[in-house]
């Protein structure tokens, strides 16, 4: 119901926010947003910065992939920013994005097969609650069709995903409640301010990476926090 009442009022209790000042009813940000800077991690990311930053690391991961699919649900309200920022990427470090659309288990499950008969070489999967909430099924169809998929969140990895780049989804739950307390005491979700991550970690799944045929360059080893052996 806080859920519900912070999208009735142009607030938002959580998710992930990656342009505030674009999404309505945001009215306070850190002085200092967005962050020129995130400790303790030496990698950085700027709010819409996933889709961007992980295609550049999905990249070096999977160099021989001309072409990378970028896996969307149209149904979040922040996938019009999430893609632009993919797309304005692709060029910079010479790769061709194709986009998927899937809003159900089983249009997840046609994505899969869809980018398995375009010959695609990886897939980045955007951070979405659908797919937040479908952990087994996606790491299983990546297994299944052998995909270098990268995830958002620290939770795909530890599953066997091969990477991800991101925050914990349990931080980010925890973060959530949070917010609900504060809007179920009273205060309203446009008021709230807008809260940084601020441990952003890459995980390597090495256990996966082998299984691909993968070898992991010594630069994102170097990177990594944590590597899954």
């Amino acid at each position: 119901m806080a859920a519900r009442r912070a999208r009735a009022t142009g607030g938002d209790a959580g998710g992930r926010v990656f342009e505030p000042r674009r999404i309505a009813g945001v009215r306070h940000l850190p002085a200092d947003w967005p962050p020129a800077r995130l400790e303790p991690n030496r990698l950085r990311r700027r709010p819409g910065e996933f889709g961007a930053k992980g295609l550049a690391l999905l990249h070096e991961l999977v160099p021989r992939a001309a072409t990378i699919c970028f896996l969307e649900n149209p149904n979040n309200p922040i996938s019009e920013l999430t893609t632009r920022d993919v797309l304005a990427a692709a060029p910079v470090v010479g790769l061709k994005v194709q986009i998927l659309k899937a809003s159900s288990d089983r249009e997840i499950d046609a994505a899969f097969a869809s980018l398995v008969q375009a010959g695609t070489g990886a897939l980045l999967v955007s951070n979405d609650f659908l797919f937040n909430s479908r952990i087994e099924q996606i790491i299983a169809l990546a297994a299944r069709y052998a995909i270098p998929t990268m995830y958002s969140y620290r939770e795909f990895a530890v599953a066997g995903g091969l990477v991800s780049y991101g925050i914990s989804l349990t931080e980010d739950y925890r973060q959530l409640g949070l917010y609900v307390g504060r809007i179920l005491k009273g205060e309203k979700p446009a008021d709230l301010p807008v809260i940084q991550a601020t441990k952003i970690q890459l995980i390597i799944n090495l256990k996966t990476a082998k299984t691909l045929g993968l070898e992991v360059p010594a630069t994102l080893l170097a990177l990594a926090d944590e590597v899954i052996e």
